[in-house]
């Protein structure tokens, strides 16, 4: 497997496990039943990916993207200081924008970095960038 190859798919690894642990740590704080159940689908999705990229990783004999504790204290972290005095559902729905709007960013750098990568490691990459897209098209309803 080219590095190309494993440089995308460990960025979708890390993205997709990213927005699952921001779900995760926001989920006890929805209050709206749609928005609740749209993030219980997102994360579904979410795993979905992940677990694609997994699988093309571990055919390919690659490394998995390994995340660091320090970034998941600092996700809750924040999750937890953005939500202390403002759990309203616009808020909780805008905190999701900017987290995909982040995600898409480091996908499209992750893209343009690795421009080698074969199609189905780039496929897998757009699959995520889409779905992020229409995350923020479906949020949007809750601002």
């Amino acid at each position: 497997m080219k590095s190309d190859d494993i440089g995308i798919l460990q960025e979708v690894q890390k993205n997709t496990k990213m927005a699952m642990k921001a779900i995760d740590a926001l989920s006890g704080k929805i209050y709206d039943d749609g928005l609740s159940v749209q993030m219980a689908r997102e994360s579904m999705k979410y795993a979905e990916i992940y677990n694609k990229a997994a699988d093309r990783l571990l055919s390919g004999k690659a490394d998995f993207y390994r995340d660091n504790g320090f970034q998941d204290m600092m996700l809750k972290g924040s999750v937890n200081m953005n939500t202390m005095l403002n759990t309203s559902t616009s808020h909780i729905a805008e905190m999701l924008i900017q987290g995909s709007n982040r995600g898409l960013t480091s996908m499209w750098k992750s893209v343009n970095h690795h421009e080698k990568a074969g199609d189905v490691s780039m496929e897998i990459a757009k699959e995520l960038m889409d779905f992020e897209e229409k995350n923020i098209e479906r949020l949007k309803q809750y601002l």
